[in-house]
């Protein structure tokens, strides 16, 4: 280790660590960087995942590194020229929040009838050693220019452990211009769409998954559970991806939107689709000037689901207070 004397007057040689060649730096928490677009997402000095912000269809994280170094997410459409990618889907981007139906607006498609979830502020972004805070505010437009209804959302990075990452994803839907419903349909809605060896079916899956309630793979699709872990290689090490539904959510356990494509999403309001039940079920109302809250974690690990004791960080995350 190098080391150099710092003098003091009247104090003796102190002799402090200072950088060595080839060694790598001390842990600094997180920290955030604002590019003007996005915003940068470091944690100890490695980058883990960058917030889209402006000229977006709806702001969303890309990409989503795992704590192997390996991105678990799909590229595309941020990148176009991936060989081997698969290109359906336009509007899964990455780590994102949407839905398919909000006053019958549809804010999860990219098409000339989908709404936007437009960036209007953020009203904290603040770097620490253990955790860091961003949160904003977002205003859902539909294609008329009309403000259909506004999000708060507070998205927490942690870095107490360098085995893992964790992000915590809460969010406010704000009846701010009337009353608002999210509608009845699948199509939605805490998501994410995984890199192609965490798919369970296409060119180059490996992957595996497992709920809550032992629901394993493709039969996880429409089911209820308390969380959902995808797993599987990626460049020859496993790691995996799990979303925690708060057991504070509205109707928790939550349905799941998970596809063996690679498609995974925590759907409360899907109930018609999920079972089969009279269209409108899953309705979900949120009167004039009230919100509606809900909180979810993703918890991307290394190995399989008893590996990364899944299980077990679910039932910490479940004890933790909800902060109001």
């Amino acid at each position: 280790m190098n080391r150099f004397c710092l003098f003091i007057p009247g104090v003796l040689c102190l002799a402090l660590a200072g950088p060595a060649h080839g060694l790598t730096p001390p842990p600094n928490g997180v920290v955030f960087t604002d590019l003007g677009d996005r915003v940068a997402v470091a944690v100890d000095n490695t980058s883990f995942a960058d917030y889209y912000y402006k000229d977006v269809p709806r702001p969303f994280l890309y990409p989503i590194v795992a704590p192997t170094g390996d991105s678990i997410v799909r590229n595309y459409p941020m990148k176009t020229d991936v060989p081997g990618e698969p290109t359906d889907h336009v509007h899964h981007r990455s780590l994102w929040y949407g839905h398919g139906s909000v006053n019958g607006v549809d804010f999860w498609g990219e098409t000339s009838k989908s709404g936007k979830i437009v960036h209007d502020k953020f009203t904290r972004m603040e770097s620490g050693m253990n955790v860091g805070t961003l949160e904003a505010v977002n205003k859902w437009v539909a294609p008329d220019g009309k403000v259909v209804c506004e999000d708060t959302r507070t998205i927490r990075f942690y870095a107490a452990d360098p085995t893992v990452r964790v992000l915590d994803f809460d969010i406010r839907l704000q009846a701010t211009n009337g009353p608002v419903t999210f509608g009845d349909t699948k199509e939605g809605t805490m998501a994410i769409r995984l890199a192609p060896p965490l798919q369970l079916k296409g060119k180059g899956a490996q992957g595996h998954c497992l709920t809550s309630e032992g629901v394993r793979d493709k039969d996880a699709w429409g089911k209820r559970a308390a969380w959902v872990d995808y797993y599987g290689p990626v460049n020859d090490k496993v790691v995996g991806v799990a979303i925690f539904d708060h057991p504070a959510n509205p109707r928790h356990p939550t349905w799941w939107h998970a596809r063996d494509y690679g498609l995974f999403a925590a759907n409360p309001f899907g109930i018609h689709d999920f079972e089969k039940k009279p269209a409108g079920a899953g309705d979900f109302p949120i009167e004039a000037g009230k919100e509606a809250a809900f909180r979810y974690r993703f918890y991307i690990h290394s190995g399989d689901t008893e590996q990364a004791k899944v299980g077990e960080k679910y039932k910490e995350y479940a004890a933790e207070k909800v902060e109001k």
